[in-house]
């Protein structure tokens, strides 16, 4: 039976994360400390993360929030930190916090109507093509799918919502970037090892 350390070793070039607050309205979607949990094979300790996700989307193109729709990629971003113990030792970093991805949304994002239970429980899912810098300069393009609860007579109130649950999978724009994105993630992790358990 695969163990989750299996499931994330099967996946190296995905980024997952969890929780975090989201402001919606038709301006854009703004999402803000989404907690980083896996970064390829590399996964936080339960209850731990590795960093953070935040990203934002343009203004509402079509379509309705509670119906669904499409929002602009104008304006938008995606970033990806790793931040503490995770940071400090990343290639030679020492500050305790590095941008590990840093990009925007390049084409129109999908707002999606999962699920609609009871009077006020929304589930929708956002879902885009996202292009940027790694850590180490090179270009790569993915795509990513975050899962958003929405509940109505909150979003009545600060129109907030939160992640339920985001992938964002990195696949090959240029030659080699994706063997150098493992690479990278393979020394992070065997730092990590060591620091963790001892050399």
């Amino acid at each position: 039976m695969a163990t989750r350390a299996d499931e994330i070793a099967a996946r190296p070039n995905e980024i997952v994360n969890e929780y975090g607050t989201v402001t919606i309205n038709n301006t854009g979607i703004v999402c803000a400390g989404s907690e980083l949990k896996s970064f390829g094979w590399i996964q936080a300790p339960p209850g731990h993360s590795l960093g953070s996700v935040s990203f934002s989307t343009g203004a509402l193109v079509s379509g309705s929030i509670w119906s669904g729709g499409t929002f602009s990629s104008a304006g938008s971003t995606f970033d990806v930190v790793g931040v503490g113990l995770w940071a400090k030792h990343f290639q030679g970093f020492s500050h305790g916090r590095v941008t590990l991805f840093s990009g925007n949304f390049v084409r129109p994002i999908k707002w999606t109507l999962a699920s609609h239970t009871g009077k006020y429980d929304y589930v929708f899912t956002l879902s885009g093509t996202v292009e940027g810098e790694l850590y180490n300069g090179r270009f790569i393009a993915g795509t990513t799918k975050q899962t958003i609860n929405v509940y109505q007579n909150q979003w009545f109130t600060d129109h907030g919502g939160d992640i339920r649950l985001g992938s964002t999978k990195f696949g090959v724009p240029e030659p080699g970037t994706l063997g150098l994105f493992g690479t990278g993630l393979i020394a992070f992790a065997g730092t990590m090892r060591r620091k963790l358990f001892g050399s």
